[in-house]
């Protein structure tokens, strides 16, 4: 999922909450557990609200650029120093 599917699915499981906190409230009246719930989902709403503005842009991402190599085999005294992976120096016996 991409940011925006996941902030557009939180934006509406919260949707969700405050609709239930509402049916909730009809049912057992406005006493301050209910208050409570409903002050608790306000809160998640405006978090959310501010995590939408500070969330990256969704730019599409710049392709790598393209590096070429060649088939020619590379000059010898590039390797001169090199130790041989595995084996390490050349002038040691290998464990």
């Amino acid at each position: 999922m991409s940011l925006h599917d996941d902030l557009t699915a939180v934006q509406r499981c919260l949707d969700d909450l405050v609709r239930s906190v509402g049916r909730l409230e009809q049912h057992v009246g406005s006493g301050l557990d209910i208050r409570r719930v409903r002050t608790d989902a306000d809160h998640l709403r405006d978090s959310l609200a501010l995590l939408k503005e500070s969330a990256p842009t969704l730019r599409p991402q710049a392709r790598p650029e393209m590096v070429s190599i060649p088939d020619t085999p590379y000059d010898r005294s590039l390797w001169a120093d090199a130790d041989d992976e595995g084996l390490g120096a050349s002038d040691r016996r290998a464990p």
